[in-house]
């Protein structure tokens, strides 16, 4: 049996803060953030909402759960707070004391970014992974085989 939605509505005030009304609470929280919980392996399933100060208010099990509008408010808040560039192709890689550099096109324009080591990777797949970068931004390669013969031979010493 599914638990009931505790969250009434999310909306935005007049200023763009998120605005969350609770069942059975009088005030809502106003300023309030959202975040997947497992936005790479599930990114659909366990949606934490939280108060301006990072206390969870309710766990989502999917935005499902919310009223049609409610659903809308969430889901590009959640697509507005992540950025993870997706890396279309490599252009260039040079190595030097231990970092990486890359250059590549996204789907976000070109970049360069460092990886300090393979703790700073994550393999999803024999074919996708995750890169972060000395800034803590990360970079998704979807498929490893999408890449031309040269971004493939940089990009394999990761799988």
């Amino acid at each position: 049996m599914q638990k009931e939605c505790p969250i009434e509505s999310i909306t935005w005030n007049t200023i763009g803060h998120l605005v969350v009304r609770v069942k059975g609470r009088k005030e809502p929280y106003v300023e309030a953030k959202v975040a997947r919980c497992f936005p790479w392996s599930v990114p659909e399933t366990y949606i934490s909402i939280r108060d301006k100060e990072g206390k969870e208010i309710a766990l989502l099990n999917s935005a499902d759960d919310l009223d049609a509008a409610s659903k809308a408010v969430l889901l590009r808040e959640l697509s507005e707070k992540m950025f993870a560039p997706k890396i279309l192709r490599v252009a260039d890689c040079k190595e030097e004391f231990g970092v990486t550099s890359f250059t590549a096109e996204t789907d976000r324009g070109m970049v360069t970014f460092q990886v300090r080591s393979r703790d700073d990777v994550r393999v999803l797949s024999s074919t996708r992974a995750l890169f972060r970068d000395a800034d803590g931004n990360t970079y998704e390669l979807a498929d490893l085989n999408a890449l031309d013969a040269a971004g493939q031979k940089w990009m394999q010493n990761y799988f």
